[in-house]
């Protein structure tokens, strides 16, 4: 990380010294940015002047008192809370009043980090992600004791710096890692109750909730101790709030070793070499079945809506029932049996929820859940229904909020309560969850798309199937959804 910030201060013009506590590590991390450089110039994506000028800028150095001419110092050493103020203290005795000092920290109070410096004020989080290089997000942290004018330095340097850079306030996991807690937590939940396995659960938040990945082989990415470590550090940070608690699940596979793709097996293989390979798991997904001959509309859809279309589109009689009383949408198959949109309750009769998708006209996948007592003859006629639409389908057990539904309206809640407790604009939430972890859409846009009315009742059902405070939507949902309803004033 260390040689990366390097690598994109050097590129904007600034001049760069790299120290490293252990003799010898500055000169090799020094080789590593030159190595990096060089492969630009291979690519054509830096020129050999540009090459040369940058080199000439870079400069190792053995000691932490050769970095007191430094306007701005960046640390990014190991995520020890101590380890930090140690080094912060001893460049604060050598840089002067003037100097910057910025901490890379990715799970440390930037409060607690410039607890022990002389001058609090100077130190800010610039949180870069990796790889710095290619990343454009840059969470700016202001912590307690921030002063405004350093934030904003810090602020124009990593937009000077071609970066995109977001505020935001002294918060656990600052935004990208305290939003997207839901997007891992929710997949492993849905595991746990066995409603669908991981293979299932991705292709349906990538290929109908539109992620660019999905949770279990992020997961796998990342590696399990680490997703689980930051999961863990955010909730015991918020004093063991629900709404973050670990997966017993994720615990299990880092206590067997099983870390993903660096030790060869996380929720998926990844071993290599002859006979060790083991095919990845394939996402169920239903046989054949024929269509429909048509559906009736009751009621509003909502999001949903467009699926009369694809369905007339893909031949199949759109008929609606006038009259219809207001409430849940649904469209009733011929045998009478009624689909709609998953909401965070389970049906009373025998019905079908289908979950939510990012676009159902680009979606490939829809998850179906029969809710106990439909007949198979109803779930073959769903699943025809939406494979005319040429959506494959994945059928999975009855739980409430299915995979997709819930999964972003906790995204959606997780949004809103940081915006409503000032931790950042709507615009930086948006955008950092759009930059920082490749979401299709920033949460607080989708909460918009789906309506918070829509959200709050989703979460309300959930809250009330599983009375934790987990589900319970946050304050600033239920407003948005009053006020939306006109029931208080915006």
């Amino acid at each position: 990380m260390g040689q990366g910030i390097a690598q994109v201060a050097l590129l904007a013009g600034h001049r760069v010294l790299l120290h490293d506590a252990l003799p010898g590590r500055a000169g090799a991390a020094a080789d590593g940015v030159g190595g990096r450089l060089d492969r630009l110039v291979a690519k054509g994506r830096l020129s050999a002047a540009d090459h040369k000028a940058a080199l000439d800028r870079l400069l190792p150095v053995e000691s932490a008192a050769d970095l007191a001419d430094s306007a701005l110092v960046v640390e990014a050493v190991v995520e020890d809370l101590a380890v930090k103020q140690q080094l912060l203290a001893e460049l604060e005795a050598v840089v002067g009043d003037g100097c910057l000092l910025a901490t890379n920290t990715s799970s440390l109070s930037v409060t607690a980090v410039a607890g022990g410096l002389r001058v609090p004020g100077r130190l800010v989080g610039l949180h870069f992600f990796n790889p710095a290089p290619l990343l454009p997000l840059v969470e700016v942290v202001a912590g307690a004791a921030s002063d405004p004018a350093a934030v904003t330095a810090a602020f124009d340097t990593a937009a000077a710096w071609g970066k995109t850079p977001v505020r935001c306030t002294d918060t656990p996991g600052f935004l990208v890692n305290r939003i997207a807690r839901p997007f891992y937590a929710e997949a492993l939940r849905v595991y746990e109750e066995r409603a669908a396995d991981p293979a299932t659960i991705d292709a349906l938040l990538s290929e109908s909730g539109g992620f660019a990945m999905g949770p279990f082989a992020l997961m796998d990415l990342i590696g399990q101790d680490v997703n689980e470590a930051v999961t863990r550090s955010v909730w015991e940070a918020f004093f063991r709030d629900p709404k973050f608690t670990p997966s017993l699940a994720q615990r299990r596979l880092v206590e067997s070793g099983r870390l993903g793709r660096k030790s060869g097996r996380g929720w998926f293989p990844y071993e290599h070499g002859p006979g060790a390979a083991e095919p990845a798991p394939e996402p169920h997904t239903a046989a054949p079945a024929a269509a429909p001959e048509h559906v009736t509309v009751r009621g509003d859809l909502g999001s949903a809506r467009v699926l009369t279309e694809l369905a007339e589109a893909a031949g199949i009689e759109v008929r609606r029932e006038a009259g219809a009383a207001a409430g849940r949408g649904t469209l009733v198959l011929p045998g009478g049996t009624s689909l709609h949109l998953a909401d965070g309750r389970l049906p009373g009769d025998p019905a079908i929820q289908f979950d939510l998708a990012l676009d159902y006209r680009t979606a490939v996948r829809v998850g179906i859940a029969p809710s106990a007592g439909v007949h198979a003859g109803a779930v073959a006629e769903a699943t025809g229904l939406f494979q005319a639409m040429g959506k494959k389908v994945s059928v999975v057990r009855d739980v409430p909020g299915m995979v997709v539904a819930r999964t972003v309206a906790l995204l959606v809640d997780l949004a809103m309560d940081a915006v409503a407790k000032e931790v950042a604009s709507g615009h930086d939430v948006d955008t950092a969850m759009r930059l920082g972890v490749n979401y299709p859409l920033g949460p607080l846009e989708w909460g918009e798309r789906l309506s918070a009315a829509y959200v709050r009742d989703l979460l309300d059902g959930l809250h009330a199937w599983y009375p934790t405070g987990r589900y319970a939507p946050c304050t600033e949902l239920r407003r948005r959804a009053a006020a939306a309803e006109g029931v208080i004033s915006s």
